[in-house]
């Protein structure tokens, strides 16, 4: 597999077209900070990273709406890509579904969206975009 982040979240793409409650993926620190801010933003309900003995593992539960059981997340796709790496300065930050969206970058500070890195001033790679 040459990008990891692209099947993590290929893997969530896929669980929430098949209506699945729960979908688990390799683990990685990248991973992880990725999944952790979806969980902050409301695009998933919760995740738990599980030790396992070949690898380790990310169980995710998937959030659909009560009633209607419409996925949270609409579409999530990947920006940058191991061949062609996606860089936005402060000042070119992009800004998803005209700010209704996020776009979620690795910086110096760490894995971010696109909002705290305005705020602390940072630009980073593009990782993906999530609505």
């Amino acid at each position: 597999m040459t990008d990891p982040i692209a099947d993590y979240l290929t893997r969530i793409r896929n669980g929430y077209m098949a209506g699945k409650k729960v979908v688990e993926v390799p683990s990685s620190k990248m991973k992880v900070a990725i999944t952790q801010i979806l969980c902050e933003k409301g695009y998933i309900l919760s995740y738990k990273v599980v030790e396992g003995t070949p690898y380790n593992t990310i169980k995710i539960a998937l959030k659909y709406h009560p009633q209607t059981k419409m996925p949270a997340v609409k579409q999530i796709e990947r920006v940058s890509s191991p061949g062609l790496r996606q860089y936005a300065g402060v000042e070119n930050m992009p800004r998803v579904l005209n700010g209704l969206g996020i776009a979620i970058l690795s910086t110096s500070k760490g894995v971010i969206t696109d909002k705290e890195a305005k705020e602390l001033g940072v630009g980073g790679e593009v990782l993906c975009y999530v609505c």
